[in-house]
């Protein structure tokens, strides 16, 4: 018997070309006289920045900008972020970026909120209500932190990476305009691009959402395959096949860079409800020894899990093999399955995504640490449709060595 599922974004989504013309028309919606911008300084160089304060100029808007953003947002520039707000006394914040700056403004404003500090907010549905205004600008198509309800920050003092997840995390705008893309290098665009990709895989492929093993009196924003989350990761596969291979071949090409701004925030939509799982277990802990790319690091792992899954959800990996552009006319469900995970591999190769494990300097002998903390990730590793044992991660990451 199915249960009851829930579905969560957004509170207003504003898409298409131009549309960062908007902001001071939405800002006057949001009642702000005064917006922090949050970002980095890269952005700022590139006018990025400038593109975004113009509007909310001319709406009279007082506008601070706080650059210090950084990959995997350390716990000390979230605090300088509220140092500079709580200063400033903005009524939202804005972030602008990729998913890393975004993380950082929906940490910022839980802290502005709630007070305290960013780990007591660590695990999910521990904040405990509405958090200061957002609008989120992405200038990327991967994460879809600009839909999703949560932030990933980095622990450099414990070593550790951890999130906050809460459906109060949600903006109240994701504004999503792909001409902020177009300067985007290929390296970050195939890296951003099979992220989403492996967001929409692994919601599309994940454990149904009336098997789903939530422990009783654990609360959690995941809650495995719906209806919704298919149609959403399904729009984001088709997309990512047809238009991802366009979008680093030729940063200006404006029709790639719509279609997989509109795949990124479909794939968040999706994962941000249902989940993510092994895949993104894996990255963790390679990113904890490696220091890859997030996305990168998916990229790597996503056709080794595919094909373990396979035999968990036949049906679905090969629906991705059609999804996909591939003809898999007359061929049976465990084919088709397969010849998924070849076209994942071979978009891979196209967009120079490492294909292996030694490919970005992994040894033999760090697999066993690798295998352990992937395997520690229990809370995503409860979304596979495969229940996996610590003997089968490592046996996944001898393959992808």
């Amino acid at each position: 018997m199915r249960t009851t599922w829930t579905f969560h974004t957004a509170g207003e989504i504003v898409f298409g070309q131009d549309a960062v013309r908007r902001l001071g028309e939405i800002a006057g919606e949001l009642g702000a006289e005064r917006v922090l911008i949050i970002t980095d300084q890269s952005l700022v160089d590139a006018g990025l920045v400038q593109r975004v304060t113009a509007p909310l100029l001319e709406a009279k808007v007082q506008v601070e900008v706080f650059a210090g953003g950084q990959p995997d947002p350390p716990v000390h520039a979230v605090n300088a972020a509220v140092l500079q707000a709580r200063s400033f006394q903005p009524q939202v914040l804005l972030g602008l970026g990729g998913g890393s700056n975004m993380d950082l403004a929906k940490a910022a404003a839980t802290l502005l909120a709630h007070g305290g500090k960013c780990q007591d907010y660590a695990g999910d549905q521990v904040v405990p209500g509405p958090v200061h205004p957002l609008i989120l600008v992405p200038t990327t198509a991967g994460t879809g932190s600009e839909v999703t309800a949560a932030s990933v920050l980095n622990d450099s003092d414990a070593g550790r990476k951890f999130g906050i997840l809460s459906n109060y995390l949600r903006p109240r705008v994701a504004l999503v305009d792909p001409l902020l893309m177009v300067s985007c290098p290929p390296s970050v665009t195939a890296d951003s691009g099979i992220d989403a990709l492996t967001h929409a895989v692994e919601a599309f492929t994940a454990i149904d959402n009336a098997a789903f093993p939530l422990p009783p009196g654990e609360r959690t924003i995941y809650q495995g395959r719906h209806p919704l989350g298919d149609m959403l990761a399904e729009q984001a596969i088709a997309l990512v096949g047809q238009h991802l291979r366009r979008a680093v071949q030729d940063g200006r090409d404006l029709a790639a860079r719509e279609a997989m701004a509109l795949a990124a925030m479909t794939a968040g939509m999706a994962f941000s409800n249902v989940g993510v799982a092994l895949v993104h277990a894996l990255e963790y802990a390679l990113a904890s020894v490696a220091h890859t790319a997030h996305g990168r690091g998916c990229g790597l792992f996503l056709p080794y899990v595919m094909r373990f899954n396979s035999l968990a959800q036949p049906q679905q990996t090969a629906r991705i093999a059609a999804l996909l552009g591939e003809d898999v006319t007359g061929l049976s469900d465990a084919q088709a399955a397969a010849r998924a995970v070849a076209a994942v591999d071979q978009l891979k190769a196209d967009i120079g995504i490492p294909a292996r494990l030694s490919d970005v300097g992994i040894t033999a002998g760090q697999l066993p640490e690798l295998a352990k903390l992937a395997f520690s990730v229990k809370r995503i590793l409860r979304v596979n449709p495969r229940q996996v044992t610590l003997a089968e991660v490592m046996s996944i990451l001898e393959s992808a060595l």
